[in-house]
């Protein structure tokens, strides 16, 4: 019947998706720069590494912070430094 072609990605989906490979250093592979399709798939499977990468906000420690002195415990120094880890520390101390 109908013969579709697939979509070329948008320029605000190349744009994401240049963004999350210079956060995690890391080229986007050809396959997935041919279609919209491709191209999300690739997004989904990379953006949530850039969670984990960089450091705390500054809302997670402060509310780390009032976790720590309501439980009388320290936060982990690493903590500060990535994001994914102080939040896995909110989450084990709440």
């Amino acid at each position: 019947m109908y013969e579709t072609n697939p979509l070329p990605p948008t320029d605000k989906q190349l744009g994401y998706a240049r963004a999350i490979a210079r956060k995690l250093d890391m080229p986007i592979p050809r396959a997935s720069l041919e279609t919209r399709q491709a191209l999300s798939s690739w997004i989904d499977r990379n953006r949530q590494r850039t969670a984990t990468q960089g450091v705390a906000t500054s809302r997670q420690v402060a509310f780390a912070e009032k976790l720590a002195r309501i439980k009388r415990r320290a936060i982990p120094d690493e903590c500060f430094r990535d994001a994914g880890l102080m939040s896995r520390w909110i989450d084990a101390n709440k």
